[in-house]
């Protein structure tokens, strides 16, 4: 928010509106793979979980530990497509996590794969 609020003050609004006409041609991409596949599988996050902040971390750091950790999942804050993450193993003691995306209004294909995934073994142990 602080982010938004800076750009609205100090470029009143031109990459907003930029960034919405990308956003078009983002859904696009993501609706053309999407027309050739069911389902689009992608690592949850691009890299394993970091430490939470200290409760005194400068402002930087909160965000830094905020923005790292989204560059997989916003796309689709962006284009609506419904998205799930479901954990599918370990890693030195940490979850790691599958992300499902399916086309709109096609969740159900989502919680198919989702309780299919599920139902072969436990994750904990892949």
């Amino acid at each position: 928010m602080f982010i938004g609020e800076y750009y609205l003050r100090h470029h009143r609004g031109h990459y907003y509106a930029k960034s919405q006409n990308l956003a078009r041609k983002l859904r696009a991409a993501y609706d053309a793979m999407l027309g050739a596949y069911d389902l689009l599988l992608m690592p949850t996050l691009p890299m394993k979980a970091t430490p939470l902040p200290p409760p005194d971390a400068s402002l930087a750091l909160y965000a830094q530990r905020a923005f790292e950790m989204v560059t997989n999942t916003c796309p689709f804050d962006v284009t609506g497509h419904p998205a799930m993450s479901i954990p599918c193993g370990m890693n030195d003691g940490l979850p790691v996590g599958m992300m499902l995306i399916a086309r709109h209004w096609n969740e159900s294909t989502i919680y198919q794969a989702a309780h299919a995934f599920e139902q072969s073994g436990d994750w904990t142990q892949m």
